[in-house]
């Protein structure tokens, strides 16, 4: 088990100091439990299914939404793991222990498992709800062990949902937000290889060579888009990475990316007003890119050229990303913090 003073090294950087993931654990802990306000996306059959939603879900109805409230319970989980005897890992345990009962998460399976619930949270909240029972498979702990087996019953709904999807995907979703296709399966990709699932693993990777093999010149120049917390080109190079042989990967992004280096190719975004629930997304946009650009990174072989020209591009977004996450806005601290734990944390990245 980590402690707080071991650094644990990634492949292009190092794992970040206890005091600077406090924050975004506080960001978690301040929003797993709170209920309203809440933005919900509920298929209703009748007036049965009209209820609050802490009894829709009872294990994530904070943070707003469904799929942050997710992946702020993996980020409660993935800080204890690096940080088990960090200030907060106590409250963060406590949460975990209200939120992730076995009564708790059957609910949830029998929740999404509704009729009409077909296309709930897919492909996004299902990719981080993967992450979350990837983080717990990774985690030597009595207790982790205990949530692991609690999640099961969710996780395998979910991925049977998944499974059942991608084989009629005839043409992928390019969005920059919660549609994407690529930055969900590059989630899933990992979850499916930390749990030694061959089968989605396989599904996948066949998936993604299909959708995205033959893509040239990707219109990075177009982004972004104006609520874009996800880059298309950039998430679709960052699973290509995860599927490809390196050589055949440098390859690709000659295709894909042949702008990648060209002056001034890629600047953060810009966020002009936090408080605007889709602006903000851009903070996220920043963010995401950063870890992107450090996976494409981690793919290139050390000699080429565009590996520097890359990783200078993943610093500028990683500080202009991390300067939006701060509580005093809820559009963006419900999610924000999960992102920056993404990144500074280096989930994603094959350890050296």
């Amino acid at each position: 088990m980590l402690g707080i003073n071991v650094a644990l090294t990634f492949s292009h950087g190092v794992l970040a100091a206890e005091d600077e993931v406090a924050s975004f654990a506080r960001l978690a802990l301040s929003c797993v439990h709170k209920e309203y306000p809440n933005h919900i996306s509920h298929n209703l059959q009748s007036d049965t299914d009209v209820a609050p939603p802490r009894e829709l879900t009872p294990a994530f109805y904070g943070c707003l939404d469904w799929h942050s409230s997710v992946h702020g319970h993996w980020l409660l989980a993935r800080l204890v793991r690096l940080y088990p005897e960090s200030t907060f890992a106590e409250a963060a345990r406590a949460a975990l222990v209200q939120s992730l009962t076995e009564a708790n998460l059957l609910a949830e399976t029998q929740y999404v498992s509704a009729k009409g619930r077909r296309s709930f949270e897919r492909p996004y909240g299902i990719a981080w709800l993967l992450q979350l029972a990837a983080e717990l498979e990774e985690w030597d702990d009595p207790q982790a062990s205990t949530w692991r087996e609690a999640i099961r019953p969710l996780e395998i709904a979910l991925v049977k949902r998944l499974t059942a999807w991608l084989p009629n995907l005839t043409y992928p979703v390019r969005s920059g937000t919660h549609s994407q296709t690529a930055f969900a399966l590059g989630l899933a990709l990992d979850w499916a290889r930390v749990t030694g699932d061959q089968g989605l693993e396989s599904l996948i990777v066949e998936r993604a060579v299909a959708l995205y093999a033959a893509d040239t010149t990707c219109p990075i120049h177009y982004e972004p888009s104006g609520a874009d917390f996800l880059s298309p080109c950039l998430a679709e190079a960052d699973l290509m990475r995860r599927v490809c042989p390196a050589a055949e990967f440098a390859d690709w992004l000659d295709q894909f990316l042949s702008i990648l280096g060209q002056g001034d190719w890629l600047s953060p975004a810009i966020v002009s007003d936090r408080s605007d629930p889709h602006i903000v997304h851009l903070d996220g946009l920043n963010l995401s890119r950063a870890w992107m650009l450090e996976g494409i990174a981690s793919a290139l072989p050390p000699t080429d050229p565009r590996l520097t020209v890359v990783l200078n591009a993943a610093k500028s977004h990683r500080r202009a990303g991390l300067t939006g996450v701060n509580p005093e806005h809820y559009t963006g601290s419900h999610w924000l913090g999960s992102f920056a734990t993404y990144l500074v944390t280096g989930r994603g990245l094959p350890a050296d």
